[in-house]
């Protein structure tokens, strides 16, 4: 279903998106990958070029709606939109700056919300297409350290379910992205700064190969799938979460109390 079409994926430079662009090249996809950093971009398509793939590729910033609506344009009408780019600040809320806040909502949620308002409108008028962002397991519980990127993460769960009811008459798929910790050059630059309650929650989990989640956007795709969660722990979040809160809230409760007194 891919071959030939055309597949516009943000963040596609590394991390999930370059590993979703990968397996999309070997379906016979025509990739338009969009990012912020131009020497990654070339190295990424350089790389999938070598496997025989059609490949172009933009540098922009998603949050500057005026700098993607011309570079949407430019790439012309788009059948699948995979929407990776993203960017999280960990930190307590009482010492994140002001600008870590609003750099979330405009990076995560409206970088997401301005590709995705490019796009749709060629989708409805031809009656077709598939439109997946990558959301966080941030969005589906809140977690200690995230009051900056859950609730902008939260934004794109809620835009996405909005679309999915709006956008299903036209023939269009819309499907949400919730993975866990995945290991990618992002997880490093935001281990930088998560407290030490933080690590107590997430760290005994091993991050996810980026890989696996590709391989569930995928196929979400394919099955024209809303939730689209690459492990089980995150299908049993996204289903059961409001039941499972209370649970998980004082279990995490308990491992952010021990923290706090081992460090005192």
């Amino acid at each position: 279903m891919f071959n030939g079409k055309h597949v516009i994926i943000t963040g596609g430079s590394s991390g999930i998106g370059l590993e979703t662009a990968r397996l999309l090249a070997a379906r016979g996809a025509r990739l338009s990958l969009l990012a912020r950093g131009r020497y990654r971009l070339e190295t990424a398509a350089q790389e999938l070029r070598a496997t025989g793939a059609q490949v172009d590729f933009r540098a922009v910033d998603v949050a500057d709606v005026a700098g993607v609506t011309k570079v949407l344009a430019e790439l012309g009408p788009c059948d699948v939109l995979v929407s990776c780019a993203g960017v999280a600040r960990p930190g307590r809320f009482l010492e994140l700056p002001d600008d870590a806040f609003r750099q979330m909502i405009e990076v995560d949620y409206f970088g997401t919300l301005n590709v995705v308002r490019a796009v749709v409108p060629s989708m409805v008028e031809r009656g077709q297409g598939s439109v997946v962002a990558v959301s966080s397991a941030t969005a589906l519980l809140g977690i200690y350290g995230y009051s900056a990127y859950g609730p902008a993460k939260f934004a794109v769960r809620g835009l996405m379910e909005s679309l999915r009811a709006e956008l299903r008459p036209h023939g269009v798929h819309v499907g949400v992205v919730f993975p866990p910790d995945v290991d990618t050059p992002q997880l490093a630059e935001e281990n930088r700064f998560k407290p030490a309650e933080t690590f107590a929650i997430s760290g005994t989990v091993k991050p996810l190969p980026a890989s696996v989640v590709a391989r569930a956007i995928v196929a979400g795709i394919e099955k024209r799938r809303f939730l689209i969660c690459p492990d089980l722990s995150m299908k049993v979040l996204a289903r059961f979460g409001s039941l499972l809160a209370p649970v998980l809230n004082r279990y995490f409760d308990g491992k952010i109390a021990r923290t706090r007194s081992e460090a005192a």
